[in-house]
């Protein structure tokens, strides 16, 4: 790399290469994904995304800052997303106690996911599991965790990360 290269990004050869590969796994695979999800399920990956997280929680209902905080979502693209879901009967919001709003997955959300889910994770264990040895694998657990942690953090505290 030149050494005007490394001025404009701030990265050295390694770490652009590095950098751009990582950038565009995620964008094909997040192409791929969201194309098969769509094919098969008539789900985006954002309505997998909110189902599968209020379909763990207890009685499949979350404060929407907690459902936003988990999907690392600004508020207004949790609000807008689940607008839309809940006019197609995926959620509904529910009051709770002291004014207290609650994102609630319905029948309707719950079998939509359990019948996307099977052919979803097929999916995700032909694109990547089944590309990895059990140490990659491993190591892309690890890595993700290193990467996400922090970031999960500047989002709880409102630190951009600048």
């Amino acid at each position: 790399m030149h050494g005007d290269q490394q001025e404009r990004t701030g990265l050295d050869e390694r770490e652009l290469r590095a950098w751009q590969t990582f950038f565009q796994m995620q964008e094909h695979l997040r192409g791929r994904i969201e194309r098969q999800l769509q094919a098969s399920s008539g789900l985006s990956l954002a309505d997998y995304s909110v189902l599968s997280v209020l379909s763990e929680a207890p009685g499949g209902r979350l404060r929407p800052y907690c459902l936003g905080a988990t999907l690392g979502w600004e508020k207004s693209r949790l609000h807008h997303q689940l607008t839309r879901m809940c006019r197609r009967g995926l959620v509904e919001r529910q009051a709770g106690e002291s004014r207290a709003v609650y994102a609630q997955i319905t029948p309707k959300g719950l079998t939509t996911l359990e019948q996307a889910a099977p052919r979803h994770s097929r999916h995700v264990r032909r694109l990547v599991i089944d590309r990895l040895t059990p140490g990659q694998l491993d190591q892309l657990g690890e890595i993700s965790a290193a990467i996400l942690g922090p970031l999960q953090h500047d989002q709880q505290s409102g630190d951009p990360g600048d």
